[in-house]
């Protein structure tokens, strides 16, 4: 299946929709069915000792899944997470950006369903691993 939204589009589309995190992520890669996304970490993902946060690392598992889905289906900004399911494994490496690896496991007409493992940049094992469903909303 065919890419229907381009690294452009996705990015463009979170710029318009999401402006508040627009700055936050990057695709390094994208291709059918999976993309890498690069948090760029800055003072306001650490949490107290340096480390990125909680919620931060969450919310680039969650953008993975979303750009990983959009570009399948096309920039659809009103599709949602229905579930979420998040490992943290170790401790992200202090002062580095983390990489999200996705890739979709199923693409129906109402579901799509995301693994992410995250790295810290330079890093071969993982710090988190995530499992996303969203839900995608009826064609109009």
């Amino acid at each position: 299946m065919p890419l229907k939204a381009t690294e452009e589009d996705i990015m463009g589309a979170i710029a318009r929709e999401f402006p508040q995190v627009a700055g936050d992520f990057s695709i390094e890669a994208l291709d059918e069915g999976q993309v890498t996304v690069r948090l760029n970490v800055q003072e306001k993902h650490l949490r107290p000792g340096g480390t990125v946060s909680g919620p931060s690392i969450f919310g680039l598992a969650d953008v993975a899944v979303w750009i990983a889905t959009m570009s399948m289906i096309g920039p659809q900004t009103m599709a949602v997470t229905t579930n979420a399911s998040l490992d943290f494994m170790r401790k992200p490496a202090a002062g580095q950006d983390l990489l999200a690896e996705c890739r979709l496991l199923k693409l129906g007409r109402v579901l799509a369903v995301g693994d992410v493992l995250i790295y810290s940049d330079g890093s071969e094992a993982p710090v988190a691993r995530a499992s996303m469903t969203y839900s995608i909303p009826p064609a109009r």
